[in-house]
C-alpha cells in the first residue's frame, strides 16, 4: 500500500474589476475543509492513509526514530565522524528539553496523534458510498495508529498532554493527570481496533500494510508488558496472535530466512505483523524536511548506519559480544571488513569503512546486499513488529507466571528457524533450570533477535522498573531522572497550559 494521499489546497484568485460578485460568491471544489470533506469512501480512505504517511516523516521512520531509540538503549555507539551533536547528546546522556532529536520525535508523534483524530471524529460522518464496516474499519486503522503513536509519547515521557479530540481553540493542553490516562485511551483504542481490523490476510495485495488484528493484540501485549507487568493479561493477547499462526501457517509465523525481515524483496512477509512502507519509486529529496505529506516514502536508515555510508551508529561492543559462537544471526546482523556485498560481488575493505574499521557495521536495512553503495533513498519497510517478537514475548510471560517449560518451546522456535538452527535451551551457557536462568537466556534472546529494532530501549525501561535488570546504557545514566526524556522547551514554550514546572524531573 502506498500512502497515497490529498493535500488540502486553497486556491487563490486574483480579479480585476470586471469580475462580479456573483463569480466571487462561488465555491471553488477543490477548496477543502473539514465540512466538505470526509464525505465518501474515497476521502475517508485518503484521510487514513494521510496518518499512516506521517510514519515517513523525517522525524520519524524516515530519519530520527531509529536513532532516538537506538541511542538511548546499550545496542550502539557512535561510528564515523559524522553523528550529530544532538544526537551525540542522547547517546551519551547529556540532553536536556533543547535538543532538536528529542523535539523532532515528540512532533512526529504528535503529528500522528492529530491526523488520526481528525479520521475518528469525521469518517464516522461520512455517508456517500460508504458502509458502516468500512466506517470502523479505517477509523480502527486511525485508533491503532494513535495508539502506537501515544506509547511511544507515554513510554519516553511520562503523562505528556493528553488530545484525543480535534483542538478547536488556540488554548494549550496540560499534561494528563496520570500516565494511567494515556494508558486507558491506548486499551480503548486497540480494544477498538482488535474488534474492526481484519485479521492478516484479509486485505486485498494493493491494501497490504494497513494495520491488522493481530498488530492490535501484539501492541497490546508490549503495552501491558511495559505498564503493569501483568503478565496474564499480555499472554492472553499474545495467545490470540499465536493461534491465529497456528491456524494459518500461509499468513502467520517465521520466514525461513532470518535477513528476509530486513531486505526489500521479502516484505510484508509471512512474520511481519506491522511495518511501515517505503518505496525508492517514490522517493525525493524532499525527504531531507518531509513531514510525511506528498510523496517522499523513502528513508535514510541504510545511509545513516550503513558501512560504506555515512556509518554515524555501529553496533555496541557489548552487543557483538552477546551473541554466542557460531550463531549465524550475528552474520546476518553485521557487516565485518572482508564480507562480501553487491550481489557477492564486492568486498568490504577498510578503505571503505569510515572511523574505527575493527568494529562491525549494521546490516539490517541496508541495501549493499544489492548494490556498490548506499543512498539516500532506500525503499526497504521498517518492521514494526514481527513474529518473533510475539513468540519471545510469550516466553517471558510464561517464565514469570513459573512455566520455564511452555517458555522454552518459544524461544526455541526462534532458535529453529530454518537458516539459524541454534541449539536449544538449556545450554551449557544458559541452563534454564529455574525462572531466574531462563529470564537471563530471554534476555539474551530478546537482545540477539532483535538487535537495532527499536526494541532495546524500551525492554531495559521495563527490565528496570521491574527491578528484573539493572542495566544502564551510559555512564551518565542517572536514575530518578533518565527514566523519562524531558519535555521539549519550545512546547513548554508555545503551549499556554504548560509551566516550566510541569518539565519531567532532574531536568
Amino acid at each position: 500500500m502506498k500512502y497515497k494521499i490529498l493535500v488540502f489546497l486553497g486556491a487563490a484568485c486574483w480579479v480585476t474589476s470586471s469580475c462580479n460578485e456573483d463569480l466571487l460568491d462561488k465555491v471553488n471544489p477543490n477548496d477543502y475543509s473539514l465540512e466538505t470533506f470526509y464525505r465518501n469512501a474515497a476521502q475517508s480512505l485518503e484521510a487514513v492513509n494521510a496518518v499512516y504517511a506521517g510514519l515517513q516523516a523525517n522525524n520519524l521512520y524516515n530519519r530520527e526514530y531509529f536513532f532516538l531509540h537506538d541511542l538511548l538503549s546499550d545496542d550502539c555507539q557512535g561510528g564515523g565522524a559524522q553523528l550529530e551533536a544532538p544526537r551525540g547528546q542522547v547517546l551519551n546522556y547529556v540532553f536536556d528539553g533543547s535538543n532538536k532529536l528529542v523535539n523532532d520525535v515528540w512532533q512526529g508523534l504528535y503529528r500522528i496523534v492529530h491526523r488520526a483524530n481528525l479520521v475518528i471524529a469525521n469518517v464516522p460522518n461520512a455517508s456517500e458510498n460508504i458502509t458502516d464496516d468500512l466506517k470502523n474499519r479505517i477509523v480502527g486503522e486511525a485508533r491503532f495508529l494513535r495508539a502506537w503513536a501515544y506509547f511511544d509519547l507515554v513510554s519516553l515521557w511520562g503523562a505528556v498532554p493528553l488530545l484525543t479530540e480535534i483542538a478547536t481553540t488556540p488554548e494549550g493542553t496540560p499534561r494528563a493527570s496520570s500516565e494511567t490516562a494515556i494508558y486507558e485511551v491506548i486499551m480503548a483504542d486497540l480494544a477498538f481496533a482488535e474488534q474492526h481490523l481484519p485479521d492478516k490476510g484479509g486485505y486485498a495485495e494493493s491494501d497490504k500494510g494497513r494495520a491488522v488484528k493481530q498488530a492490535a493484540q501484539a501492541l497490546m501485549a508490549r503495552v501491558i508488558l511495559f505498564q503493569t507487568q501483568d503478565y496474564a493479561a499480555a499472554q492472553a493477547q499474545l495467545q490470540k496472535v499465536i493461534d491465529f499462526a497456528n491456524s494459518h501457517p500461509d499468513q502467520l509465523g517465521l520466514t525461513a530466512r532470518f535477513l528476509d525481515n530486513f531486505q526489500e524483496e521479502n516484505e510484508n512477509n509471512v512474520e511481519s505483523i506491522f511495518e511501515v512502507q517505503f518505496s525508492e519509486a517514490f522517493g525525493t529529496n524532499d525527504a531531507w524536511n518531509g513531514d510525511g505529506r506528498g510523496v517522499a516514502e523513502i528513508t535514510f536508515r541504510g545511509q545513516e548506519y550503513g558501512p560504506n555510508a555515512w556509518r554515524n551508529v555501529i553496533p555496541s561492543d557489548g552487543l557483538v559480544a552477546e551473541f554466542e559462537a557460531n550463531d549465524p544471526r550475528s552474520v546476518y546482523s553485521f557487516y565485518r571488513i572482508g564480507d562480501l556485498f553487491n550481489n557477492e560481488s564486492d568486498t568490504l575493505t577498510t578503505s571503505d569503512v569510515q572511523g574505527n574499521t575493527e568494529k562491525p557495521s549494521w546490516k539490517k536495512y541496508q541495501m549493499i546486499y544489492k548494490r556498490a553503495n548506499e543512498e539516500l533513498q532506500s525503499g526497504i519497510n521498517f518492521r514494526v513488529i514481527r513474529y518473533a517478537d510475539v513468540l519471545l514475548m510469550m516466553a517471558e510471560c510464561m517464565i514469570q507466571q513459573g512455566n520455564v517449560t511452555g517458555a522454552l518451546g518459544y524461544m526455541n522456535q526462534v532458535r529453529d528457524r530454518a537458516d539459524v538452527m541454534m541449539p536449544h535451551y538449556p545450554t551449557a551457557e544458559y541452563p534454564c533450570s529455574t525462572p531466574q536462568e531462563a529470564m537471563t537466556a530471554l534476555i539474551h534472546e530478546r537482545r540477539v533477535e532483535l538487535a537495532g529494532e527499536q526494541i532495546r530501549n524500551r525492554d531495559i525501561r521495563r527490565w528496570r522498573k521491574a527491578e528484573i535488570i539493572d542495566i544502564r546504557p551510559s555512564s551518565n545514566y542517572q536514575a530518578n531522572k533518565h527514566e523519562l526524556l524531558p519535555i521539549p522547551f519550545v512546547e513548554i514554550d508555545n503551549n499556554s497550559a504548560l509551566e516550566p514546572s510541569d518539565q519531567n524531573p532532574g531536568y
